[in-house]
This record gives C-alpha cells, sequence and structure tokens, in this order.
C-alpha cells in the first residue's frame, strides 16, 4: 500500500470515529431538547450564519416557504428565535436567533465535543504536539480546497458564529 493510500486509509478512519462520536453525543441532546432535526438545522444555520430571511432560510432547509414559516413559528413559540422587520423592506422578516436559542446551540455544540476532552486526556503531550501540527496542516489544506482563508485559526475554520466574528 502507498503512503498516500495509507494516510487517506487513515483520514478516512479518524473521519469515521469522530462524526460517529460527535454526532452520538450531539443527537442525544438534541433528543433530550425535544427538538426536531429541522428546528435544529435551522438553528445552526442561523448561530453560524446569522439572521437571515424566511426565504434564504427555506432555501437552505430545501423546504417550502409554508413549512419553513411553520418551523419558525415553533422556534418563536419556543422562545428560541425571534422575527422581526428588516428595516430597508419592513414586508421582509428577518429571523435571527434569542440568548436562550443561541444558547442552546451552544450547549448542543458542547455536547458535541465533550469526547474530545476524554481524548486529550488519553494521550501523552508529545503526541498532542505532533498531532494538533498535522492537524492545522490538515485544516490549511481543506480549506484551500474550499477557497477559504489559509489562516487555520481564523474564525471560518474555528466555527465560530457570525455574532463573534464581528466583535
Amino acid at each position: 500500500m502507498s503512503s498516500s493510500d495509507q494516510f487517506l486509509a487513515a483520514i478516512q478512519e479518524w473521519v469515521g470515529v469522530s462524526t460517529r462520536r460527535s454526532m452520538h453525543d450531539f443527537r442525544q441532546f438534541m433528543a433530550g431538547s425535544g427538538l426536531s432535526p429541522s428546528q435544529a438545522q435551522t438553528l445552526m444555520r442561523l448561530y453560524y450564519g446569522g439572521g437571515c430571511s424566511v426565504n434564504d432560510l427555506a432555501a437552505h432547509l430545501g423546504l417550502t416557504l409554508g413549512a419553513t414559516s411553520q418551523l419558525i413559528d415553533r422556534l418563536v413559540g419556543m422562545g428560541l428565535a425571534n422575527r422581526a422587520e428588516t428595516p430597508a423592506d419592513r414586508r421582509v422578516r428577518q429571523i435571527e436567533l434569542t440568548d436562550t436559542g443561541r444558547q442552546l446551540v451552544r450547549d448542543s455544540i458542547s455536547a458535541r465535543e465533550r469526547w474530545m476532552e476524554d481524548l486529550t486526556d488519553q494521550l501523552r503531550p508529545a503526541e498532542r504536539e505532533a498531532i494538533a501540527l498535522a492537524l492545522r496542516t490538515l485544516t490549511a489544506a481543506a480549506l484551500r480546497l474550499e477557497g477559504a482563508p489559509l489562516d487555520p485559526q481564523s474564525c471560518h475554520s474555528q466555527g465560530v458564529p457570525v455574532e463573534s466574528q464581528k466583535k
């Protein structure tokens, strides 16, 4: 097996394990929250992408405007999102997270990432340093494929929500 094939196999194995662990903990958290997958996806979109119109949200979710409006109604009713007129055109409604909605998303992210702390404790300091360097290199290469900024410390690559990027 070539070194390229070995690298690809190792990366595929890591992505499989990390995705399975992260998604398991995320699904458990979301099941306990009472949110549907569409509601969770909507909250994540608003958290990472900032406020948007109902039309933009419908396009992102692949839902009809009617289904999206109903979904938003439920999130507003739960106190997780707000619907407000946009200053430029009062006919257009901007959907944004409430503080409660933002906190719920942060809690779900923490639940999804909690296992990584246990993983870190399983590694020796030298292993952590070597892996961190390799992951920064891998992240930079992945960002180049996306045409994103080359700095792996950028907000985009760190999964920082739009609200934090503006500060």
